[in-house]
């Protein structure tokens, strides 16, 4: 089992940043892939960002290249999220996942954080 405990939602102004971050307990976190998932009122759930066990591959989705970064401290068992130049169209419900793969899925990870509303105000 893994645990996941998310950190550093809240409100921004657009344009503005916020860095997310999940703490992972459990199994051996290190050889985890972790991603980040969102859901929007109303709207599907979507991947955001990955990141694979090792750091060394990291994946996004179109709609946050450039403005997003995903990262892992291994040692500390956390990854984060630091989120750029954000709009309003980034206002969700943001969710830490872990797999034993990488994946660009918005469903299939293993594990879930409990999820952290982020609020962008225009």
């Amino acid at each position: 089992q893994v645990q996941l405990v998310e950190s550093g939602g809240g409100l921004v102004q657009a344009g503005g940043s916020l860095r997310r971050s999940c703490a992972a307990s459990g199994r051996t976190y290190s050889r985890d892939a972790m991603g980040w998932v969102r859901q929007a009122p109303k709207k599907e759930r979507e991947f955001v960002a990955a990141i694979s066990w090792s750091g060394s591959s990291t994946f996004y989705a179109d709609s946050v290249k450039g403005r997003f970064t995903i990262s892992r401290d291994n040692p500390k068992n956390t990854v984060y999220l630091q989120m750029n130049s954000l709009s309003s169209e980034d206002t969700a419900i943001y969710y830490c996942a872990a797999d034993q793969i990488v994946r660009s899925s918005a469903y299939d990870y293993d594990y879930w954080g409990q999820g952290t509303q982020v609020t962008v105000s225009s």
